[in-house]
């Protein structure tokens, strides 16, 4: 699979979400703001996930099309591969 730019973004976006968590830390800000953060990044993270497996989903489906097969087994996968991720 091809990982585009808007997904490399994606998670650039989330390492300096972190990086600002860290720095959180260092200044002893309020915990309950240390929280909210991580939870931003964590759900942006899920986000990313999702992003990937429906784009993976996606080709590989066209792939399975295009050689007359079924895609029920790809679909199958990345269900798992996602709740796995949780």
């Amino acid at each position: 699979m091809k990982y585009d730019d808007k997904m490399k973004n994606r998670l650039k976006r989330i390492e300096g979400q972190i990086r600002g968590v860290l720095k959180m830390m260092d200044e002893d800000k309020d915990c309950k703001d240390v929280v909210t953060q991580l939870s931003a990044a964590k759900t942006a993270l899920d986000r990313t996930s999702a992003l990937i497996v429906s784009k993976n989903l996606e080709q590989c489906i066209r792939e399975e099309q295009s050689n007359g097969e079924s895609a029920e087994t790809v679909i199958n996968e990345a269900v798992n591969l996602l709740v796995k991720s949780r």
